[in-house]
């Protein structure tokens, strides 16, 4: 698992219709010390966040996990929400 901030809502009107009702964020990767680090990345979002939170997020094949039976096709998924941390 990785963490990240929301710095944004994705919305499409075209998408796989597996996508369908699942909301789509925009993440920047952060280190411990909530540096960012890396590129942004488009996540489906299982747990309700919004923009400004910090969450943490799967990638690869884990992230359709939440959705089974249903396999939606995305590669980064934020699992859960950040209340606080301590380094």
């Amino acid at each position: 698992m990785q963490m990240a901030r929301v710095i944004g809502d994705v919305v499409a009107t075209m998408k796989d219709a597996n996508l369908a009702s699942h909301k789509l964020l925009m993440l920047q990767p952060i280190l411990p010390d909530k540096q960012p680090v890396g590129r942004p990345l488009v996540a489906l979002d299982c747990v309700s966040a919004g923009v400004g939170e910090y969450v943490f997020f799967v990638r690869g094949r884990e992230a359709s996990f939440p959705f089974l039976p249903a396999e939606p096709p995305t590669d980064a998924c934020v699992v859960g929400i950040i209340d606080s941390w301590a380094v």
